[in-house]
């Protein structure tokens, strides 16, 4: 969600029990402004928190001139002091895939360690034992970018890809009207697509480029995988995720206002589909 519209917006995602302190805020509310003018950004967002053992992690995303690929995550404990997330690389993501799937600790510096067997030889009759080490910092990085991929919310028309391939907020971007808000087929993922290039030809004719460049929330799966309802007296569209627990997205019909935030343990459902 925004900095700018940080204390507005954190009111309407609290339904879900989630919320900050009054100094958390405040403190973010002023560390933010810093952090927009230090490193150059052009918007900076609340992403949320990961609630770690010893200390939780406040992360904060920072935005360039292409909304989607110029992102960069910060962490920080106190709300003050922000620290980089090193980029999610592919070997990285695949180290984590084998790292510990318990709580986070809450602390960067600590080591998750995974042993495996892994047969060699012409005939792998030969086993020898195999170390994976991480960072809890890499685990961090890769969580964030994931959750990212696969939850983040915007309602269509929120973006528009310029004729260069820039991803951009749409100013003219009024909002969904109440009876658009109530389906779920007018909400996108915001990040690369992935089922908008195994759309037929005849289907993506009835796309328009600048504005249907992402994928649609109703082709996820599994199906149901979205908790989708009004809240605050009905003026609110409230969407939150049963894959990843905590991410609640929200929009006020007929205003440009939405917005993202998680707040949980790091932790993907992976019992999903046997609770549909």
């Amino acid at each position: 969600m925004d900095s700018n519209s940080l204390f507005y917006s954190l009111e309407l995602v609290a339904g879900s029990g989630h919320t900050l302190s009054v100094e958390q805020r405040t403190a973010l509310q002023t560390s933010l402004v810093i952090l927009k003018k230090n490193y150059k950004f052009h918007r900076v967002l609340f992403w949320g928190k990961i609630l770690g053992l010893k200390e939780d992690y406040f992360i904060a995303q920072g935005r360039g001139e292409d909304e989607m690929k110029d992102k960069k995550n910060l962490y920080s404990f106190n709300c003050m002091d922000w620290f980089l997330l090193p980029p999610a690389t592919e070997s990285m993501i695949d180290q984590v895939s084998k790292a510990s799937k318990k709580r986070f600790k809450g602390d960067p510096s600590y080591v998750y360690e995974h042993l495996e067997i892994r047969r060699q030889g012409d005939e792998a009759e030969e086993e020898i034992w195999v170390s994976t080490k991480v960072s809890e910092e890499s685990r961090l990085a890769v969580t964030v970018h994931q959750i990212d991929e696969e939850v983040s919310v915007v309602p269509r028309g929120a973006f528009i890809k310029s004729p260069h391939g820039l991803v951009e907020v749409n100013r003219s971007f009024g909002g969904l009207s109440r009876s658009e808000a109530g389906k779920i087929d007018n909400f996108l993922h915001f990040c690369e697509p992935k089922n908008l290039k195994k759309k037929s030809i005849m289907e993506m004719a009835e796309l328009n480029p600048a504005l249907d460049f992402l994928d649609v929330l109703r082709d996820d799966i599994p199906k149901g995988s979205w908790s989708l309802q009004f809240e605050c007296a009905s003026q609110v569209c409230v969407l939150r995720s049963l894959l990843w627990l905590g991410l609640t997205f929200y929009h006020v019909p007929m205003t440009p206002q939405h917005g993202y935030m998680y707040i949980g343990d790091g932790i993907k459902n992976l019992d999903l589909p046997f609770m549909l």
